[in-house]
């Protein structure tokens, strides 16, 4: 499955990078994260409850940053597994200037198998930029947050 997804946040590229790859922010963004941990340079690790109608799986889940170029590119790949199937792929995330705000697109190469693998594709076909766009206000909200508690630290 291709997935290509653009979000524009309210914030500066900069700030953006700072924030996009922190375990605490990432863990508190993602939709029904149980656990994210950062176990090594680059590798996260997490466990989902995931949900596609009456399917519903706890996905062991690793992310891993490929390649990295401060602050506008990072290429991801991915794994998961749970009972109902696993997943493998790779995103590309290009972070552009614009207009003050960074500009996000995703670019995703992501292979279903099992179970899951039917539903995924209807999900996909039937608006799957839904739970990704979740995500991205989730993740914009952690990064305001982070970004708040850091400058109030900072004037106490």
């Amino acid at each position: 499955m291709k997935v290509d997804y653009h979000h524009t946040f309210g914030l500066p590229r900069k700030m953006v990078w700072k924030y996009i790859k922190d375990e605490k922010v990432l863990g508190n963004a993602i939709p029904n994260c149980k656990t994210l941990v950062q176990s090594s340079n680059g590798v996260y690790l997490a466990q989902i409850d995931v949900q596609f109608g009456p399917i519903k799986d706890v996905f062991e889940l690793e992310v891993r940053v490929e390649k990295e170029k401060t602050p506008s590119y990072f290429h991801l790949s991915l794994r998961g597994k749970g009972t109902l199937g696993e997943f493998s792929g790779t995103v590309d995330a290009f972070l552009n200037d614009h207009q003050g705000s960074c500009k996000l697109q995703i670019i995703a190469d992501v292979e279903v198998t099992g179970a899951l693998a039917g539903a995924a594709q209807r999900v996909i076909n039937g608006g799957a930029n839904k739970g990704i766009e979740k995500f991205f206000l989730n993740l914009e909200i952690e990064m305001k947050r982070s970004l708040y508690i850091s400058r109030k630290g900072r004037k106490a």
